[in-house]
């Protein structure tokens, strides 16, 4: 909303309407007050960001360009070792410092009028700084060391590099929580990661409900026809869910049991369990064992815009980004590790096609946020219910649970302050 005296925007006059999770609000979804808000209150707030992965900046004077929330980044390292963030912003004029999305420089140089920054972001030079023979140029005063670019700082869990713009946010790993921070060193530690490919695809919703989505373990067997056909993810699957005490992180995970009888749960419930479709490739379900815990599926998410993913030997991380009250950017790493060997490599490759924007299984995510934006367009005043499993937001052996639903909204209302 707008302040009606300076036209300037304030948060939403709106309050939630109960004190807890199991109803959330529409308006949450569409209001451009509270997107301004938690650009402010969450993503330059007390968070850990994801940024990058530190193999993508792995040379002297390689260079990632990234986001926290819609605030572009840049991620460099420098020729003492050292990882530096900064906001991609010129404090000249505002212009984007680096326009690329990666790559390998000595210095960064804004295309508007050159000021010059270095790969820790401190500004260097200032074109005709001193002027012409004796006129124009910067006054006396001016002192390059006072307009540097905000600075970031940094931490990493396993190669997984976390930024934030907050002094108040607590150590990373204590910040993740043993469980979480462990659950990452399960899929990312004792090896070196290998980028096998990037894509972006443009989400026609809010971030909140991708966020929602991911965690939410009760829907993926029942949208995902793929799953449910091929029996890689059923809820009757032995599992379970894990909830950070602030319920902004958690851990979702599965097993395949080979020899378990098949489940008539699904086939009771009416469900599209079962289908005529067949694979014309059936390798693409082949896999190998990768962890000693034998779990073919964990999703986790790290609050506010963190997923790494593992799905049977599909390894990747995504970032959200949002782009506006109903606009999201979703960033998708595909992984595998230098230690793979050749038919690892290639099994990683084939089960690639199960994510993405036209994956076997992720396609349905990309269209069923768009379905709930355009659904509650005339109804903000209205509220989702969020009852599966009771009303709390604790780890469960069980994923027919919107638990970890409910945690990330009990995380956003805290730091939000709604």
């Amino acid at each position: 909303m707008l302040d009606q005296v300076s036209g300037t925007p304030r948060e939403s006059d709106r309050v939630w309407s109960n004190d807890g999770v199991t109803r959330v609000p529409f308006w949450i979804f569409q209001d451009k007050a509270i997107y301004a808000a938690e650009q402010q209150r969450i993503f330059q707030g007390p968070s850990w960001n994801f940024l990058c992965l530190a193999i993508e900046v792995k040379n002297t004077g390689d260079f990632v360009t990234t986001f926290v929330g819609d605030t572009p980044v840049i991620v460099s390292r420098d020729s003492d070792g050292e990882l530096y963030a900064f906001e991609n912003r010129c404090a000249h004029r505002g212009a984007l410092i680096a326009l690329e999305s990666r790559g390998n420089t000595k210095a960064f140089t804004c295309v508007y009028h050159a000021w010059s920054y270095d790969r820790q972001g401190n500004l260097k030079e200032v074109a005709f700084k001193e002027g012409i023979k004796g006129k124009g140029g910067m006054p006396p005063s001016f002192c390059m060391e006072q307009h540097n670019p905000r600075k970031l700082r940094l931490a990493e869990a396993f190669g997984v590099v976390f930024g934030s713009f907050s002094n108040d946010v607590p150590p990373l790993e204590e910040h993740l929580g043993e469980e979480i921070y462990s659950r990452i060193g399960r899929v990312m530690s004792g090896r070196t990661p290998v980028v096998l490919g990037r894509y972006t695809q443009a989400l026609p919703n809010n971030w909140k409900l991708y966020m929602e989505n991911v965690k939410d373990s009760y829907h993926a067997s029942i949208l995902h026809l793929f799953f449910t056909t091929f029996e890689l993810n059923r809820l009757s699957q032995t599992g379970g869910i894990i909830v950070d005490p602030s319920g902004g992180h958690h851990v979702s995970f599965s097993a395949i049991d080979p020899n378990a009888a098949k489940s008539s749960d699904y086939d009771a419930q009416d469900l599209r369990s079962d289908s005529e479709f067949k694979l014309a490739d059936p390798s693409l379900l082949q896999s190998f064992k990768e962890f000693p815990d034998n779990t073919t599926l964990q999703i986790l998410s790290v609050f506010p815009t963190f997923v790494l993913q593992q799905i049977q030997n599909a390894i990747a991380v995504r970032q959200i980004v949002p782009r506006g009250p109903d606009k999201t950017d979703l960033h998708w790493t595909l992984l595998g590790f230098a230690e793979d060997t050749p038919e690892q490599r290639m099994t990683r490759l084939k089960q690639a096609n199960l994510v993405g924007p036209a994956g076997y299984i992720s396609m349905e995510d990309g269209c069923v946020g768009g379905f709930v934006q355009r659904g509650i367009l005339g109804a903000p005043d209205e509220q989702a219910i969020i009852e599966m499993g009771g009303s709390g937001t604790d780890s469960s052996e069980s994923r027919v649970t919107e638990a970890s639903v409910r945690g990330f909204w009990k995380a956003y209302r805290a730091r939000m302050g709604v």
